[in-house]
């Protein structure tokens, strides 16, 4: 599947990001083979291959889902170069 040079300019709008000439083309090229390397997976008949499932469970054990977000400690805090209260200051690097 072969991208136009407007799709990828327009997929590089949509994620905010400046591209010349030049990398458009090779971004086009990139996306294309990527696209193609999909359109060869689906057409793999998967039909009888079995799901994957871990041999045994033990070697990956799932944790509880919980928050956990102690208060900062006042020696953590005390390190800071800057603070507001019971928060780290730190400088914009984002515009």
């Amino acid at each position: 599947m072969a991208l136009t040079r407007d799709e990828v300019a327009h997929v590089a709008r949509l994620a905010r990001l400046r591209l010349g000439d030049d990398e458009i083309d090779a971004l086009r090229s990139d996306l294309t083979h990527i696209l193609d390397a999909f359109d060869t997976l689906q057409r793999l008949d998967t039909g009888d291959t079995e799901p994957y499932t871990p041999l045994d469970e033990r070697l990956a054990p799932l944790r509880d889902d919980v928050a956990d977000h102690p208060p900062a400690d006042d020696d953590l805090l005390a390190a800071a170069p800057e603070r507001h209260g019971r928060l780290f200051h730190v400088p914009k690097i984002i515009e």
